[in-house]
């Protein structure tokens, strides 16, 4: 059902098949027209990894506030040392010291001295620093043996940071060391992008719960684990309830739960057991049923209230490639981050054809050896085993029949 047709107009197409499969180009078009980033909320800056800013940060003060000195040694007037070396030394009286947290208190004079620490304030009067290991020492006399400029080994007033100057730009997502900086200009707490709540509804009377012991004829279940990490990888906040029997009331509620994105992990497609997408399309949207892809054809996409339901196929490989290609995509958006592939991208040549049926697009998870694509699979939505085998995945487009051996291919790599 495409977006705008009337809920209650939906039939039921369960064991009747598909009557018509969207692009992946459709389904994105419709998917992209409902993301937008959540409002911004307030967290302590220790808490703030991995988030993303809601709005620019701009210092209110310099860094570092002080001149300070950037190596141990003594702080002095420049000219001082004028033509001093070590065979022609320069002699200072030393006046005091200047430590990190407690400057000197007085003023050094021309032919006067402070011994200082690395990050100690630059006494008043003073405009350098002279390295300890080119000095000697006498009790409170000091010989220098090396000539030195103004400002060497001084770290000037907002240096690091200007007061007034943009610190970070909104949608930056933190990093740790923006944490320290962020600090170093006395910000406690930040404005931050929501992260969105996925709640994460794993169907089906066969499963078991995540890490059981397969018996009989029950498997345990593999995708409830497999989309909390990816959700939390996309900075959303995975929830999770356990197995979801297959019956309506159950399914209907949990896609009623409080939450931004709701990710249904089996009976999504047209068997009889497959209740979500006629819910979907009596309580809100099912806007698209059905992707011509390889292997996740029978995926869904749709609204209930403000929530994007995805409607995800409970094999696991067709799961984990639905949610890349559109779950995912619609977390990193939600929560203010880029919304394309967080997989780094490298180009090389196939050992063997990938061959593919234009009009469809194909998910194939390959092998990179010696510097060369093998491939692994098209097929076999069910074979979870074949992504831990895999370095990446190739994506042969709708238009294309696959390539030839030696084609140059693009690898994402997991």
């Amino acid at each position: 059902m495409m977006a705008g047709m009337n809920p209650s107009s939906a039939s039921d197409v369960r064991m009747r098949g598909f009557s018509h499969r969207h692009s992946v180009a459709e389904a994105l078009a419709w998917l992209d027209g409902q993301l937008q980033a959540l409002p911004p909320e307030r967290v302590p800056l220790l808490s703030a990894a991995g988030r993303v800013l809601a709005a620019e940060v701009r210092s209110t003060v310099n860094v570092p506030r002080f001149a300070r000195s950037m190596m141990d040694g003594f702080a002095l007037v420049a000219r001082d040392t004028a033509g001093a070396s070590a065979s022609q030394r320069k002699l200072l009286e030393i006046i005091g010291e200047s430590l990190p947290g407690r400057g000197f208190a007085g003023q050094c004079q021309p032919g006067q001295a402070v011994r200082i620490m690395t990050g100690a304030p630059l006494p008043v009067g003073a405009d350098a620093v002279l390295p300890i290991e080119k000095t000697n020492v006498e009790g409170t006399r000091l010989w220098a043996c090396e000539e030195i400029p103004p400002q060497k080994h001084v770290g000037r007033v907002g240096e690091d940071i200007a007061e007034g100057a943009l610190v970070l730009p909104a949608g930056r997502r933190l990093r740790p060391q923006d944490l320290g900086v962020l600090s170093s200009i006395g910000v406690g707490e930040v404005a931050v992008v929501r992260s969105p709540r996925v709640r994460i509804v794993v169907t089906g009377n066969e499963l078991l719960p995540a890490g059981s012991m397969p018996h009989d004829y029950c498997i345990a279940d593999a995708n409830g684990p497999l989309l909390a990490a990816l959700a939390e990888r996309d900075g959303g906040v995975a929830i999770q309830q356990g197995i979801v029997p297959d019956n309506r009331e159950a399914i209907a509620a949990a896609l009623h739960e409080d939450a931004d994105v709701v990710l249904v992990s089996g009976g999504s497609s047209v068997g009889q057991e497959d209740h979500a997408p006629t819910l979907l399309a009596r309580d809100g949207l099912l806007a698209i049923h059905g992707i011509a892809m390889r292997p996740s054809s029978p995926t869904g996409l749709g609204k209930l209230g403000s929530r994007l339901v995805f409607l995800l196929p409970g094999n696991p490989v067709a799961c984990l490639c639905a949610y890349d290609f559109f779950a995912g995509r619609a977390i990193r958006a939600l929560g203010g981050c880029d919304r394309e592939w967080p997989y780094t991208r490298v180009r090389l040549p196939l050992t063997q054809p990938l061959v593919s049926q234009v009009g469809r697009l194909d998910y194939a998870r390959v092998m990179i050896h010696e510097q060369r694509v093998e491939p692994l699979a098209i097929a076999g939505g069910s074979s979870l085993s074949s992504t831990t085998r895999a370095d990446g995945f190739v994506v042969i487009p709708a238009e294309s029949e696959g390539y030839a051996a030696g084609t140059d291919v693009d690898v994402w790599l997991y």
